[in-house]
């Protein structure tokens, strides 16, 4: 593809983060985006997700997100022209105590207060929801039928495709190196390949965010956490058809509708490791949580595991806004959940970068928060 040096807004990260911001820009009238990936589209943290999607959270902001993401996740396929692989088994959540109980409960009032239909369901009802699950030890259960998942391939393959035709310019192999400043203001991107003039930059490089923002001297307070996945052999439909999590219990699992289990945990220690390595002890670890859960999944082969990175924040909400640069924006920190809010994320964030009004204020979530001791505590994370 033939180089310019010249764009109204560079946006850097080519995850769906970075895909969706650009799409959303041309369809709201930017005419000339460039996105700059320094590998391959998909090829960090939103093409090694769990691709999860629900709006069963703990904090109000998080819901909102996470039901109107849902309401564009529903018509995506449509307004995109390729299918994105949507499908909404439901999640059902699993408690292990009263005190997650009474949280899990206390998130469920606020969910329902903003009209997001989750409820509190019986051993028996989880069991005809999830036709495998054992799950004797559990006290409780919580159920919102709307949750699923969807491709992270095709969906930010179709936002891309689509985001073409309104004008947007995609680099792939092209990595920044440095970010323009001047009196303050930031009037392009430094690359391996060359310069790009532009007076607006957004940083969507997701947990390697921190490393683009240090370039002009801003700490947004992110760092990379490494998650490990795995995904088993197809086996007969209906063992696990919604995604079944735990906060306490650390972990998800689902059934794709091919038939193979994908399922993970978060490390212990939640450790700043940046290392994409696969070990045993975590086949073994989620190898025995499988079993337990789903007796039926005793004997099946694991075909693959990988790991990913979570773009974290202290308080696992996500950054979304302007820094002290003028013009330079970030949209990152999702903290293991970029996939399931990046069409209202990016939605939002052009809204607001073309002078609309966005349909979410999202001005809470501003990086500076953290300096100020202000964080917005999120307890459904895995």
């Amino acid at each position: 593809m033939e180089w310019k040096n010249t764009a109204d807004v560079v946006v850097i990260g080519g995850g769906i983060l970075g895909v969706s911001t650009a799409y959303y820009l041309a369809k709201n009238g930017m005419k000339n985006v460039t996105l700059i990936e320094k590998g391959t589209i998909c090829g960090g943290s939103t093409g090694r997700c769990g691709a999860g999607i629900r709006a069963q959270w703990g904090t109000e902001m998080n819901c909102r997100l996470g039901v109107a993401a849902l309401d564009t996740f529903e018509q995506l396929s449509d307004e995109l022209g390729m299918d994105v692989g949507l499908n909404q088994g439901g999640y059902l959540l699993v408690a292990y105590s009263d005190k997650e109980m009474e949280t899990l409960g206390a998130g469920m009032k606020l969910q329902n207060s903003l009209g997001i239909q989750s409820r509190n369901i019986s051993l028996a009802e989880a069991r005809q929801i999830c036709p495998g699950l054992a799950a004797d030890d559990a006290v409780g259960f919580f159920f919102h039928a709307r949750d699923g998942h969807a491709d992270p391939f095709l969906t930010t393959f179709a936002y891309l495709e689509k985001a073409k035709t309104l004008g947007v310019t995609p680099y792939r192999f092209t990595e920044c190196t440095g970010i323009s400043v001047k009196d303050g203001t930031v009037t392009g991107v430094e690359t391996n390949r060359g310069h790009i003039d532009a007076p607006i930059v957004i940083n969507c490089a997701g947990a390697y965010a921190q490393d683009i923002a240090k370039m002009v001297g801003v700490n947004i307070h992110t760092w990379g956490e490494r998650h490990e996945i795995m995904i088993t052999e197809p086996v007969a439909p209906g063992v696990c058809p919604c995604m079944l999590m735990s906060f306490s219990g650390n972990y998800y699992i689902q059934q794709r509708p091919h038939g193979s289990i994908i399922c993970g945990m978060s490390p212990e220690g939640h450790p700043a490791d940046y290392q994409l390595k696969d070990t045993w002890q975590f086949v073994e670890a989620m190898s025995k949580i499988l079993v337990h859960l789903l007796p039926r999944t005793k004997g099946i082969r694991v075909v693959r595991q990988w790991s990913g990175l979570y773009d974290m924040t202290p308080d696992a909400q996500p950054i979304i806004g302007e820094t002290d640069i003028k013009n330079f924006y970030h949209s990152t920190g999702y903290s293991g959940h970029g996939f399931m809010l990046a069409p209202v994320a990016g939605k939002i964030l052009a809204q607001h970068i073309m002078g609309k009004k966005p349909d979410i204020d999202f001005s809470m979530l501003d990086y500076r928060r953290f300096d100020r001791g202000e964080h917005i505590r999120e307890s459904n994370v895995v």
